[in-house]
């Protein structure tokens, strides 16, 4: 199928965040802090009071109401203290954008500023383990004797690795348009991934029962996780459209975006690896060091993909987080596992090397009959025809054995292999399903980000009603429609596809004029099973020995999903994630400014993104798994998996081609020619 929305999207008809036509909508521009640790000493506004069109100045001055229990991420202006370099202490809110920015700049902070500490390292004493990681795992694990597997290994590694902070940098900028009606009832347009948890989020926040917030958000360009919860954006429309008693609009820049929108932690990572003579594991090890803010606690799962990778009798996993004077991490795509993965497939890569044994065989012999930490049974796992496939596909056995033997000319060239895995989650959703005019309307307030779900859920309701799908539509992206989860986490297709399904069966057995589903039962059963998709990537680099530049000629993914619903839109959902990979193996990289705090690279100009001359030859395909646990379509997610795995194939392809490891993202020319 052609997107269903793909008409209204290239020719300009389809309504974005900041696009919903509002009459009267006046315009907010936030002050950000310029410290990144103090307390707020005064508010000078005056001058931006009398500019023209201005029509209101928000600050802790005259702190708008919020509720006592809004998260601190949220809760704009309640305080005078300063948590980190970007934050929002004040906005200014006029008539038209010009004003409103103009004013925005002639508001004058004064700060007391204090000590600020911005930069993660291994050795910070502010380290502690938090009780859970994203979403709800247990922080550490233990599993068998980890020193004596380590001490009675043919061969063993014990290696760092570290990941930088990465921005996530959808193409929508966030954006909303706030309304309040005379009743007191809030209508906000919002760039967001899942309107059912924003307008929970937004109700929270203000203190008001969920019927009173209305959340729409029809098309959304793009998230990555960075519109998968509430942001500041959101709140700051409705306080400003409440102090100027009218509708009210704000766009994010791309730089304000750097600060406020969430980011993936910067991570170090210490692997320590150990293997019999013959390739398999004895022991696994895998600690995760990462950052929060001191606003609020998150913690990414990064060792969590350790616990259900390979089969070994012996295993650690641990996470220990330090609280720093930074904006709060949040959901990046494949949070967790694709930082913990480019450890641990790096290091699988350096545990192959030092056994002399070939990296997709190593892979092989570790594979595991049932989850490794808890011994759950997997619904399917077909890694390893992943591995066997994806080895045929590209040319494996031609593989030089040694690495930095194949030189054409200045080039060095290498090829590298990875595994990937990611979770196949659902959540409880709800949908509607009813006849209208003859055809059919299916209601779920579900969100499409650019992935395709309206084609989605229509090829899923059309098979389930047994009709055309030109016969099915499907509404979603509002939270007055049936409640839907977040559009994250590989979990969309199938938390609301379950739904859809089980609504239009409903109306078949009816009296075939509407069905309605509520999947948390359902959805309950869902623990009995280890519930995974995988995948394997190949990478071929060229490295230049002048430059230290490094291309990447040829991609290769293949992927176990279950059922593939719609194959163009899995092809770009698998493509674009390993074209992800490839900017946080080669190029993504936010610096953290030690000095002032606060990011540096904060535009697209300076944090580069792959574009298509990067990548001349991306292939995805997969396997046809059949099963039967999963939920009624037997999908898993896709969307994240693809940037999973991709990174380390990278790096260990140009470990191949050149002889050296550089352990640290991104593989930049100047880490390539150190090494030489």
């Amino acid at each position: 199928m052609n997107r269903v929305e793909g008409r209204v999207k290239v020719t300009g008809l389809a309504t974005y965040a900041a696009e919903y036509p509002v009459e009267a909508v006046a315009y907010a521009y936030p002050v950000q802090s310029l410290v990144a640790k103090g307390r707020i000493v005064r508010v000078h506004d005056a001058e931006a009071r009398e500019m023209p069109g201005v029509l209101a100045v928000l600050s802790c001055e005259d702190p708008p109401r919020l509720a006592e229990d809004a998260d601190a991420e949220l809760a704009l202006f309640q305080s005078r203290d300063v948590a980190y370099r970007g934050q929002i202490v004040a906005a200014v809110v006029a008539g038209t954008y010009e004003n409103a920015r103009a004013a925005a700049a002639a508001v004058r902070v004064e700060y007391d500023p204090d000590d600020h500490d911005v930069a993660l390292r291994s050795d910070h004493p502010g380290f502690y383990r938090p009780d859970v990681v994203n979403p709800d795992y247990p922080s550490d694990t233990v599993k068998g004797d980890v020193e004596a597997g380590l001490a009675g290994a043919a061969a063993s590694v014990d290696v760092t690795y570290s990941t930088p902070v990465l921005h996530n940098n959808p193409m929508e900028p966030h954006a909303a348009v706030a309304v309040w009606d005379p009743e007191g009832r809030l209508l906000v347009y919002d760039s967001t991934q899942g309107a059912s948890p924003d307008r929970d989020t937004i109700a929270q926040t203000f203190g008001l029962p969920r019927e009173d917030v209305r959340v729409v958000s029809r098309h959304v360009g793009g998230g990555f996780g960075a519109k998968g919860s509430t942001r500041p954006h959101a709140v700051l429309a409705a306080l400003a459209a409440r102090a100027a008693g009218r509708p009210v609009k704000i766009a994010l820049t791309r730089q304000q975006m750097f600060d406020v929108t969430g980011y993936r932690t910067p991570t170090i990572q210490r692997l320590r690896l150990g293997a019999d003579a013959g390739g398999r594991l004895t022991a696994v090890e895998h600690v995760a060091y990462e950052q929060s803010s001191t606003l609020v606690e998150f913690a990414e799962q990064t060792a969590t993909p350790a616990r259900v990778m390979y089969a070994t009798p012996a295993l650690r996993t641990a996470h220990r987080l330090v609280r720093l004077d930074v904006a709060t991490p949040s959901w990046m795509r494949a949070p967790g596992e694709c930082p913990g993965m480019y450890a641990l497939e790096s290091a699988m890569d350096e545990l192959a090397c030092a056994l002399g044994m070939d990296p997709v065989e190593l892979r092989v012999v570790n594979d595991a009959d049932a989850e490794p930490e808890g011994g759950l049974p997997f619904s399917s796992r077909n890694l390893v025809m992943c591995l066997r496939e994806g080895a045929r596909r590209f040319g494996w056995r031609h593989r030089d054995p040694e690495p930095g033997v194949r030189r054409e000319g200045e080039w060095l060239v290498g090829t590298g292999v990875a595994a990937s895995t990611y979770p196949a989650r659902r959540r409880p959703a709800r949908a509607f399903a009813f006849v209208r005019d003859g055809d059919y309307v299916v209601q779920v307030a579900a969100a499409d980000i650019g992935t395709g779900a309206r084609t989605a859920l229509v090829r899923i309701a059309a098979d389930a009603l047994g009709v055309p799908p030109d016969q099915v539509h499907v509404e979603l992206g509002d939270s007055d429609l049936p409640e839907a989860p977040v559009a994250g986490g590989s979990m969309g297709t199938a938390s609301w596809g379950s739904a859809v399904v089980r609504a239009c069966e409903e109306l078949k057995r009816g009296d075939g004029k509407e069905g309605r589903a509520d999947t948390t039962d359902e959805v309950g059963n869902d623990a009995r099973l280890a519930r995974h998709a995988f995948g394997a990537q190949f990478a071929e680099v060229r490295v230049s020995s002048v430059t230290g530049e490094v291309r990447v000629p040829r991609l290769l993914g293949v992927f176990a999903a279950g059922r593939i619903v719609d194959p163009q839109l899995a092809r770009s959902q698998f493509i674009g994630g390993m074209t992800m990979g490839l900017g946080m193996a080669l190029m993504e990289e936010t610096l953290t400014d030690e000095e002032f705090g606060g990011f540096l690279r904060r535009d697209l100009a300076q944090y580069h993104v792959p574009a298509c001359a990067d990548v001349p030859h991306v292939e995805a395909v997969w396997l046809d798994e059949q099963d039967g646990e999963l939920n009624p379509m037997g999908s898993k997610g896709i969307g994240e998996i693809g940037i999973v795995g991709t990174a380390a194939a990278i790096g260990n392809a140009v470990h191949h081609a050149t002889g050296h490891r550089v352990r640290d993202l991104p593989l930049t020319p100047v880490k390539i020619l150190s090494r030489f």
